[in-house]
């Protein structure tokens, strides 16, 4: 199972902790960083796309700021956010650039993953960057949000990421070698769980606390964030960044860590996340010929067999796509605006420049953004 699915996994988020970047709170480790890059340039040279959630600018802001306590304000801890910042990125950007590969800082918040049109957004940005070969490092946008900064953090984050950019893989890695049956920190008879389902609930009673002061997130978050991941079908390893070049030796199967399976294809959890968890911003009218296309062959919605559009909704949004009768047959994100809807609906793709001055999709919704109701 295992060898199979590094085999097939062309896309990853790698989620490295503050404990692996940071020299116990002195600051950027930066020989560590430069051994991440390496390894990173490595991959890329063998046809994978990563995309790097970064902990380390709370700490880094620390140690500029001469703190050796965590800050216990939401304010404080924005500022070494910030100032930490500034550091944490000059120190991959100089370690990548030495390779000919250009960096990308994506800053992200909640609500930029919660709000449909922001995500799609932060989804086309991240992809672009992918495909410009670049290497994002994304990281939450601590300065300026409101929530506390405690996401666990960026455990939660590389989750959100990988269900964002639909990830093959997803690898936090952590100052542990996976994840035990007991604390191997205080029970020296505790056992590796080299392989389970994400899902499993059991998995939670085994996960311990936080255990570092730069650090938020101990083994629970990292089990939590797993299960986040496979609700998008996507396989998490939780995996020792102590481990020389552990990353390059997962690629070469090693069998590393502890390996979370998602219980459903990424595709089929997409879609369970589109039934349940969007409201609909407006409605738009099928005819028959639509209706059969859809229900029938599995087709995507094109403009031509649409009859008449409801609502008032943005790119990106959840609709309701409706038979004569005035029911749901399914729901779907939609490609274009409520107004351009209006001017593309009964029109074949090959109109769309004529009517909008543009051409960005030839379906109103892709078959894989839409769910039969």
């Amino acid at each position: 199972m295992r060898e199979k699915l590094i085999s097939d996994a062309k896309r990853w988020v790698v989620k490295i902790g503050s404990a692996l970047l940071t020299q116990d709170g002195k600051g950027l480790d930066y020989p560590a960083i430069q051994a991440w890059a390496e390894q990173i340039v490595t991959l890329k040279q063998q046809g994978i796309e990563i995309i790097l959630v970064s902990s380390g600018a709370v700490a880094e802001g620390m140690s500029r700021m001469g703190w050796k306590q965590r800050p216990k304000t939401l304010y404080e801890l924005q500022a070494a956010a910030s100032i930490g910042q500034m550091g944490l990125i000059q120190a991959y950007e100089s370690n990548f650039s030495r390779h000919n590969y250009h960096s990308a800082q994506i800053l992200l918040t909640h609500d930029d993953l919660e709000n449909r049109r922001r995500y799609l957004n932060a989804r086309n940005t991240l992809c672009t960057l992918l495909k410009l070969d670049t290497i994002p490092i994304v990281n939450e946008n601590d300065s300026i949000s409101y929530d506390e900064i405690q996401l666990g953090d960026n455990d939660t984050l590389g989750a959100l990421v990988a269900n964002l950019i639909d990830a093959d893989l997803f690898i936090i890695l952590t100052d542990q070698d996976g994840l035990f049956d007991q604390d191997p920190r205080s029970n020296p008879d505790a056992k590796l769980i080299s392989e389970a389902r994400a899902n499993d609930e059991s998995l939670l009673s085994f996960a311990g606390s936080a255990g570092t002061v730069q650090g938020t997130g101990g083994m629970l978050t990292k089990v939590t964030a797993a299960q986040r991941a496979a609700q998008s079908g996507c396989p998490t390893i939780i995996a020792s960044g102590r481990e020389p070049k552990v990353l390059e030796r997962i690629h070469a199967k090693e069998p590393l860590g502890t390996l979370l399976l998602a219980d459903t294809s990424r595709l089929a959890a997409r879609k369970q996340w589109l039934a349940g968890q969007l409201k609909s911003r407006g409605n738009v009218y099928l005819d028959q010929g639509a209706v059969t296309a859809l229900q029938q062959t599995g087709k995507s919605l094109l403009a031509v067999g649409v009859t008449k559009i409801e609502g008032d909704f943005q790119q990106g949004d959840m609709v309701s796509c409706l038979n004569a009768s005035g029911r749901v047959i399914a729901k779907g994100l939609i490609n274009y605006a409520s107004n351009e809807a209006e001017l593309i609906k009964g029109k074949s793709s090959h109109e769309f420049k004529q009517q909008l001055g543009f051409t960005d999709r030839p379906e109103l919704i892709h078959r894989n953004n839409l769910v039969l109701c």
